[in-house]
């Protein structure tokens, strides 16, 4: 079969929206107080702000990944980025704090059809192995710079111009993208005869929203309150429903063929276990470096860039040339043992630590590891799938890393509060003074970052065994060349 003319051109509007979709994930971070400021919303209900979007994106992605399988993902790809602009505009003009966060529920499930859409769309268009790999290299450079550049965007946006434009460069994202998938991308091919599994659709989406809203409370208020183990248990027992609905279903919403390969479940897990630890480096190293060093928004956005430029350049260089050659094991393991040593070198830092000697050098390592692992995961969760199951492949990707994203923002913020807490208790004697209170949120961010080395290490060891030796090798090249069984012969 001829490649597509057009494949490199598809490329830069499908890594335009991936590009937007995570963005979003950090760019809100630096506008959120000037956005509290405008519209008169208290602290406590500062949160739903962010939790609006992770509740909506979480529980819709495996949803509208089938639903790309099923009516095309031209169809989704466009809807996704059409709708993601519609709601971005609302948000920018929001004149009241239920406006925002409706505008934010919004984007979360115009993004969880966007999402999957465009990583299903990249791993149909690219057949051949090699620029497969370079188009994956992208994609990935783009996914593990994004967190870092919606940093540096977010304060430079919200410094020279206003909060608003957080959410209005997505319009011109997206009209960049709408354009380019309306001139370049073809009609994509569906799954013949397929239906959607209503109860999984029930089963996986409830469970999802059930685990975000659950850890979000947890983060927010305490792990003892209904709110937080009621839903997060709900969430378990209903994902347990889904798992075994799925191995019975006719047409099951996630394959148990998707999950049993084992490069495939450890790409899932991967990007689970490293987007729990992730969540330690942006969040609580902002907080540092504006609470602690007293950096503004724009300056911590900058001090990032190492970050963002090295773990560009590394999922390139991870895809294009480390992959094809030794498969993802070594670049799971290399790079959650990068990312752990720049986590055992952030606890270093203290109160009045300069950047080039304590910020410099983790940032560049912690880079690195980030870009082989993202690299890797985009390319090796959509390997040797079968194109009608592309679109709830890729849905698995952008899943585990939001319900990673999820539990660590929960684990991480309890820990830091309990260390900070726990050093007051024992240094203070009677009213703390500032100098010691200082001194009590350095350690919750040291001790977050020892938690965040000790995930790394524990995902080197389970994630690579789990994922196999030697360079990816087609298996499933037969799958998809062989018709499907009918639907009534599927148990």
């Amino acid at each position: 079969m001829a490649p597509n003319p057009r494949r490199w051109l598809i490329l830069a509007v499908i890594a335009t929206a991936q590009i937007m979709i995570v963005l979003d994930l950090t760019v809100m971070n630096l506008a959120l107080p000037s956005a509290q400021r405008a519209l008169g919303f208290s602290a406590a209900d500062r949160q739903w702000v962010v939790t609006a979007y992770a509740l909506s994106f979480g529980s819709l992605l495996l949803f509208c990944g089938r639903l790309a399988d099923l009516i095309g993902r031209r169809t989704t790809f466009l809807a996704g980025l059409a709708g993601f602009a519609a709601a971005s505009a609302v948000g920018g003009a929001a004149d009241s704090f239920s406006m925002l966060v409706t505008a934010r529920a919004s984007q979360g499930a115009f993004g969880a059809l966007l999402a999957p859409s465009a990583l299903s769309l990249l791993a149909t268009t690219f057949g051949d192995p090699k620029e497969r790999a370079k188009a994956f290299g992208v994609y990935g450079a783009v996914s593990a710079a994004g967190g870092g550049t919606g940093l540096l965007l977010g304060g430079a946006l919200t410094t020279y111009l206003s909060w608003r434009w957080c959410m209005y460069i997505n319009l011109i994202l997206a009209a960049a993208a709408i354009a380019g998938g309306v001139l370049l991308v073809g009609r994509q091919q569906r799954t013949p005869g397929g239906r959607l599994d209503v109860p999984g659709v029930a089963a996986v989406s409830g469970g999802m929203f059930c685990l975000v809203y659950g850890f979000s409370n947890a983060a927010s208020h305490s792990w003892h309150t209904p709110s937080a183990w009621g839903f997060l248990t709900a969430g378990v027992a209903l994902l347990v429903v889904f798992a075994v609905w799925q191995s019975r279903a006719a047409q099951p919403l996630l394959p148990p063929r998707i999950v049993l390969d084992r490069n495939r479940a450890g790409a899932y897990l991967t990007i689970l276990v490293s987007g729990a630890a992730t969540f330690g480096i942006f969040l609580f190293l902002v907080y540092y470096m504006q609470e602690s060093l007293g950096y503004s928004a724009i300056r911590s956005g900058v001090a990032m860039l190492p970050l963002v430029v090295l773990s560009g350049a590394m999922a390139v260089v991870g895809n294009t040339r480390l992959v094809p050659r030794f498969g993802p094991k070594p670049m799971v393991i290399a790079g959650m043992l990068l990312n752990a040593a720049g986590m055992v070198w952030l606890t270093r830092i203290g109160a009045h630590s300069g950047y080039a000697s304590a910020l410099l050098g983790p940032l560049v390592v912690t880079g690195a590891g980030m870009g082989l692992i993202f690299g890797m995961v985009a390319a090796t969760g959509t390997f040797g799938v079968a194109p009608r199951d592309a679109g709830v492949a890729s849905a698995s990707i952008n899943t585990g890393q939001q319900l990673g994203g999820s539990i660590g923002t929960a684990l991480l913020n309890t820990i830091a509060a309990s260390a900070t807490t726990g050093y007051l208790a024992d240094h203070a004697q009677g009213q703390p003074a500032p100098q010691l209170v200082q001194l009590a949120i350095v350690h919750g961010y040291t001790t977050v970052f020892w938690w965040c080395a000790g995930i790394f290490v524990a995902g080197a060891v389970v994630c690579g065994s789990l994922l196999r030796r030697g360079p990816l090798t087609r298996p499933a090249e037969v799958a998809v060349q062989e018709p499907s069984r009918p639907a009534a012969a599927v148990r």
